[in-house]
């Protein structure tokens, strides 16, 4: 189990986050959620929705936002990405903590249902840590799940946005290359490289919410967890 803690100061920045959670989901989608999350490495995961590939958190075009997105379910090739769905049984959640303790003060969490990608947030939770639950009084926003090769979907409500569905995966990494740099065969980088990703997918969940909502300026720090019902 891995963890890498983001610090944002209105810049971008990438990182990635595994933990062991428990979440309650609200309404018709109310059950218990428990995850072992991180990337491709982790055999539980791996090729699922609960599989956490990159999480990027940036300034917004409109620079009184912020956007957070979620890619997960990596490697996926284009034949397989026409079939790859969102997981119901699994949640996404963006974690904002404002006063530097580590501890979320903010949440937007995320669940798909019948083609539609549901998100709560962003709002102080009531339970910190690794129980989470949705509070029935959160903010409530939805967006229909964008399909492969259609135009993309994009959902606006409560001053904010949103989107989800498969997209070409940005991260970059020559792993052959690496390989090579590590056994003591290469003396670094070619430039250009290979991109051992080019050409594969991820889907993605993405929400652009404004800075006012989560504390306003200042720096923040924030993650994301993937949660798979029990």
């Amino acid at each position: 189990m891995s963890e890498i803690q983001l610090n944002i100061n209105l810049k971008t920045h990438t990182m990635k986050k595994s933990k062991i959670l428990v979440a309650t989901i609200f309404l018709s989608i109310i059950g218990l959620i428990t995850i072992a999350a991180d990337h491709i490495d982790a055999p539980a995961t791996s090729g699922t929705s609960a599989d956490i590939t990159d999480f990027y958190a940036f300034q917004g075009e409109d620079t009184s936002n912020l956007v957070f997105v979620a890619n997960i379910q990596g490697l996926l090739s284009p034949s397989a990405t026409a079939d790859a769905t969102f997981d119901e049984n699994v949640m996404v959640e963006f974690n904002i903590d404002t006063n530097n303790d580590y501890v979320e003060d903010y949440v937007i969490q995320a669940i798909p249902r019948n083609g539609v990608m549901y998100f709560f947030g962003p709002y102080a939770p009531n339970t910190t840590g690794i129980d989470s639950k949705i509070d029935e009084m959160a903010i409530k926003s939805e967006v229909s799940i964008s399909s492969y090769g259609a135009d993309a979907i994009i959902g606006n409500s409560n001053n904010m946005k949103f989107f989800a569905g498969p997209r070409d995966d940005p991260f970059f990494m020559d792993f052959a290359r690496y390989g090579e740099i590590l056994a003591g065969n290469a003396p670094g980088f070619n430039n250009p490289g290979s991109d051992t990703f080019a050409g594969s997918n991820v889907l993605s969940i993405v929400v652009e919410v404004p800075k006012s909502t989560i504390g306003g300026s200042g720096t923040v720090n924030t993650w994301v967890e993937a949660k798979a019902k029990q």
